[in-house]
């Protein structure tokens, strides 16, 4: 049986007949929509729908792309990202068209269904130990990225995702960050991986329990760097990356990637109170990391990230799967708050 979801006609963005890409709500939906192909193009290969059977191209041909190229995961052999190229008619160029890409790289989140969710689930374990650097999916993405990228240059190429895929789309657009190149992103319920303190009620309770995070983190990355950096001067890697600033959209009713939204208004409050110089040395560790480090194992926090325009869902939710899913980023009615961080 195919799921409502799955079919364009039925829970696709049809509003958008003509995209402005000028429109922030346009590109959001069209960046969700991409990516939601990606999904939809691996269920066609899983359940074998081909030809006009398959429901995947509407997802990206109803926006005038067109599917460039498959990515590959060479561990399980399942479709977890996309190449799009946009070929708008040529009634519809106008001014609006200098916004757009020419291409979009997508990739999706993980899925609970035979012939992929295996692979799926060790690529999140692969997240929650900050290892997702080394995986070969990765390398396939950041090789895909890096050749399109210096093919038509970088102003012309975005990066998507959702949660695993958002997370392969963070860690790529951070890489690609670190060598000067500054793709824009969609990075849809991204995981950040923490305790669930934004799921507090209580504010204070939660406000004291970050400021206390904050003081064991920074003082553990303090002792750690001292050591590390006794004899070399290096450049903070974390205040390279703040020139680049991602699309974040996260739900708090996610717990994923609910935990962004306190990672950010947190530092404001820091600052607020005299101890923005505490925060601003927290922010770029994790308790986590910096205990590999002292173990001997270099690790980065994946989803750690300096500045972001961070949008944030807050229209009701009725369970987890809605707060979760990537078909709410392209409702017209959304209710959203928006604001730009940047680390300085």
């Amino acid at each position: 049986m195919v799921s409502e979801r799955e079919d364009f006609s039925l829970s696709g963005p049809l509003h958008l007949t003509i995209v402005d890409w000028n429109n922030a709500h346009h590109r959001r939906s069209v960046a969700a929509s991409l990516v939601q192909g990606v999904r939809i193009l691996e269920r066609d290969r899983q359940v074998n729908r081909r030809g006009s059977q398959a429901l995947a191209p509407p997802w990206w041909e109803f926006f005038h792309f067109q599917l460039h190229r498959q990515l590959v995961d060479d561990v399980d052999s399942s479709i977890f990202g996309a190449i799009y190229e946009l070929k708008p008619p040529e009634s519809h160029y106008d001014n609006s068209v200098d916004e757009s890409p020419c291409y979009v790289i997508a990739f999706r989140g993980t899925i609970t269904k035979p012939g992929s969710v295996q692979r799926d689930l060790e690529l999140d374990m692969s997240i929650i130990r900050n290892r997702l650097h080394e995986t070969s999916r990765f390398e396939t993405a950041i090789q895909a990225v890096r050749n399109v990228v210096a093919t038509v240059g970088e102003s012309n190429v975005w990066l998507a995702g959702h949660s695993l895929g958002a997370a392969t789309a963070l860690l790529a657009g951070k890489t690609m960050a670190k060598t000067g190149i500054f793709l824009q992103a969609f990075l849809f319920n991204s995981p950040f991986i923490s305790a669930p303190i934004e799921r507090i009620k209580d504010k204070r309770v939660k406000h004291g329990l970050r400021i206390a995070s904050s003081v064991i983190t920074a003082g553990l990355a303090f002792t750690t760097k001292k050591k590390s950096s006794q004899n070399s001067r290096s450049v903070d890697p974390f205040a390279t990356l703040s020139a680049w600033i991602p699309f974040l959209f996260v739900n708090p009713g996610d717990p994923f990637c609910a935990e962004y939204i306190g990672y950010f208004e947190h530092r404001k409050k820091m600052d607020d109170i005299g101890i923005g110089a505490i925060e601003r040395l927290a922010t770029k560790n994790s308790l986590g990391s910096l205990l590999m480090t002292a173990m001997g194992r270099e690790s980065e926090p994946l989803h750690l990230i300096p500045s972001a325009n961070l949008i944030v869902n807050l229209t009701p939710c009725q369970d987890f799967r809605e707060a979760h899913g990537i078909y709410q980023w392209w409702r017209p009615d959304l209710h959203m708050k928006s604001k730009l961080y940047n680390y300085r």
